[in-house]
């Protein structure tokens, strides 16, 4: 089931930039108490992507833009890096389920956090790995448990697939 402008966060009907299409999103529960007062964060952000390598450009360059126009540039760098990571791991367990399904993706901030959402249609959970020095991949989310000051991932009531989440907050 698919609502349009549906908050991942509180499933309230979200407020869009004029610029950023209202495009359909799967409803999804809080991923826990402690991000329930997100619901009242005035700035928010949808987009839908293919579930492509060729897509993690695109969402980069739209939280770059984003945080630009929030006047939260000092995050920038972060949670770019934060959405690459998010993005490729969910492009990567989008291939594994074989579907055509698209990844998506919203920033949500209440101009002093900002808060990351990927959905993709794998219900797996990401497991950080323990590798050694030498390994050449595999270090995504030992990034993003280090760069956030929150992550974690939720099954959405009623829907296949996941969303991994991350937390980045000003200092």
């Amino acid at each position: 089931m698919t609502v349009p402008g549906i908050d991942t966060v509180s499933g309230l009907q979200a407020a869009y930039p004029s610029r950023v299409a209202r495009l359909s999103a799967v409803p999804a529960l809080q991923p826990g108490r402690e991000l329930v007062s997100m619901r009242d964060w005035p700035l928010r952000s949808y987009l839908e992507l293919s579930a492509v390598p060729k897509s993690v450009h695109p969402a980069r360059s739209h939280a770059r833009d984003l945080l630009r126009e929030w006047c939260m540039d000092g995050l920038t760098d972060t949670v770019e890096l934060l959405v690459s990571e998010i993005a490729t791991n969910a492009v990567c367990a989008s291939g594994r389920v074989g579907t055509a399904l698209p990844l998506r993706f919203w920033l949500t901030s209440d101009r002093h956090n900002v808060l990351i959402q990927v959905w993709d249609a794998d219900q797996h959970q990401p497991i950080p790995q323990h590798l050694g020095p030498d390994a050449e991949c595999g270090r995504g989310l030992l990034l993003v448990e280090t760069l956030s000051t929150q992550w974690g991932c939720y099954t959405p009531a009623g829907a296949d697939g996941k969303i991994v989440w991350a937390l980045c907050a000003q200092s």
